[in-house]
């Protein structure tokens, strides 16, 4: 199979439009790179293609790219979520920008089932997250045919990106973009398959679009906290989180009402710790608090900013505080949520990190809020061992494991929105892989239902790959014998080179 060239232009393009939205070039291309690691990291040789496609060079490389990328196949990146809290005008092309950079990371290596379920997901996830129209994607008949590639994967990822707009469209109440050629069953046409010329899938909208005529349409109106709230009592389970919110809420709201009465008090410290194990919903959590902080006037952009040691450490003393610094200006007016926050204990790089939040949250502290997370008890320990964090954390919420029950709510949540539809014989066959599962601090709670649905889709569109014109119940409708335990791994990469062979062609 000859080296894909899709990724190199699909970054190229969303640089292009991360400098014109006014976001750090730089950035955007290592988040583009990580969700196309993370999305191919399944399939075979992905490894080379992605390191020629990026100019990297190395095994690690990739496979740190991929674990840092898997967090995007969730939830948006931080460049997106900040376009998205301003509600900039950007956002929409930008999420475009990288739901095409994670259907050209499923061309990397050998066809995958699961490569192609970690793309559909990743994609609808990144268009899923941007306010107002989303440009239109290219109908299938106008893409450029990749020999090896199933053309039912771009007619999958086509459906998704429809009904995202859709909802989109219903929730801003604006028009719906027409879409001509992306009917569903009809089946593709595949054009020439010369590759000197650049694939029609892998270019975005205009960075700078004449203005139609005639008025500019008013930017949709930020959530309030009576909805956000909604929001937070609409997700599964979570019971006792759910409530501690409800209460930092009203405690906040009357604060500020006080202070515009000009009543003195007491400084409520507004930082939070979120214990849990992995999957308990603590990202969600913390976006709907950021919003909730943003509706309270207490923060003046709303937007969250994910990362973990391997963002705020450098390979150096001294260049650990930029590296911190800089993390934490991107997340001002907003939340800067550190994931297995108590990695940063044990070392003098990790300490340099503390000491430069520490600082960091004091000269922003009228409008930055930091949440730290990890599992219980290791974070018990982080913080009672640095006393700059433990007079500045004093608010903790628990958050349990999911039951049964509930993660098979979850599943047929993600599957809905993922536009798959399950029947009773699906969710049993999920309630049975559940029963011999182990859990304990390693169990994934919804990371591990959502791995399951991954490779769910992937196998549902290989199911289907033999299927010349499908119809719409078809492209729909899971079944039990897509549903199996997600492996404990990726394919190891130790039968790779180490070092990226000079000639991939």
């Amino acid at each position: 199979m000859s080296t894909p060239r899709t990724l190199r232009e699909a970054l190229d393009a969303l640089t292009e439009l991360a400098a014109t939205a006014g976001l750090d070039p730089a950035l955007a291309r290592a988040e583009g790179e990580a969700l196309a690691a993370t999305v191919a990291e399944p399939a075979r040789g992905a490894y080379a293609d992605w390191c020629t496609e990026t100019g990297h060079s190395t095994a690690e490389d990739f496979t740190t790219a991929a674990s840092r990328g898997r967090r995007y196949r969730v939830a948006q990146t931080p460049a997106m979520a900040s376009l998205a809290a301003s509600g900039s005008t950007h956002a929409a092309s930008y999420a475009q920008a990288l739901s095409d950079v994670a259907l050209a990371g499923s061309l990397l290596g050998e066809d995958n089932p699961r490569a192609i379920g970690n793309a559909a997901t990743a994609a609808a996830a990144q268009l899923g997250a941007a306010p107002g129209d989303v440009a239109p994607i290219r109908p299938l008949a106008e893409r450029e045919h990749v020999p090896g590639v199933a053309d039912h994967f771009l007619q999958q990822v086509m459906e998704q990106g429809r009904i995202v707009r859709e909802k989109l469209a219903a929730l801003e109440g604006a028009q719906l973009l027409h879409d001509p050629g992306a009917g569903l069953g009809t089946p593709p046409t595949p054009s020439s398959t010369n590759r000197t010329t650049q694939p029609d899938h892998i270019q975005t909208a205009p960075v700078e679009p004449q203005s139609p005529p005639g008025p500019v349409e008013p930017e949709p109106p930020r959530k309030t906290v009576e909805e956000l709230l909604a929001e937070l009592d609409d997700l599964v389970g979570l019971t006792e989180v759910k409530a501690e919110i409800h209460r930092q809420a009203a405690v906040l709201r009357v604060e500020g009402l006080r202070a515009e009465a000009g009543l003195e008090g007491l400084t409520i410290t507004r930082h939070l710790i979120f214990n849990g194990n992995p999957g308990t919903g603590k990202t969600t959590v913390a976006r709907l608090v950021a919003g909730i902080y943003r509706a309270l006037g207490l923060l003046s952009q709303g937007q969250l900013v994910e990362v973990d040691r391997s963002e705020l450490v450098a390979g150096y003393l001294g260049q650990t505080a930029m590296k911190t610094a800089e993390v934490v200006k991107s997340a001002i007016g907003g939340v800067l949520f550190i994931d297995e926050a108590y990695a940063l204990a044990g070392d003098q790089y990790g300490q340099e990190a503390i000491d430069t939040l520490v600082k960091e949250m004091e000269d922003h502290r009228g409008d930055l809020v930091v949440i730290v997370a990890g599992y219980p008890l290791p974070m018990a320990v982080f913080i009672g061992q640095n006393p700059g964090l433990e007079s500045r954390f004093r608010t903790a919420i628990d958050f349990a494991d999911y039951t049964d029950d509930e993660l098979v709510a979850i599943f047929e949540l993600m599957a809905s929105g993922a536009a798959y539809d399950t029947d009773e014989a699906v969710l049993a066959r999920l309630r049975e892989m559940l029963t011999g599962v182990e859990r304990g601090p390693s169990f994934g709670n919804a990371r591990y239902v959502r791995n399951v649905l991954e490779a769910a889709i992937g196998k549902h569109a290989w199911r289907l790959r033999e299927v010349e014109a499908p119809t719409l119940e078809q492209l729909r409708l899971l079944v039990p014998e897509d549903l199996a335990p997600p492996p404990d791994a990726v394919e190891p990469f130790a039968q790779l080179p180490q070092d990226l062979p000079e000639d991939h062609s």
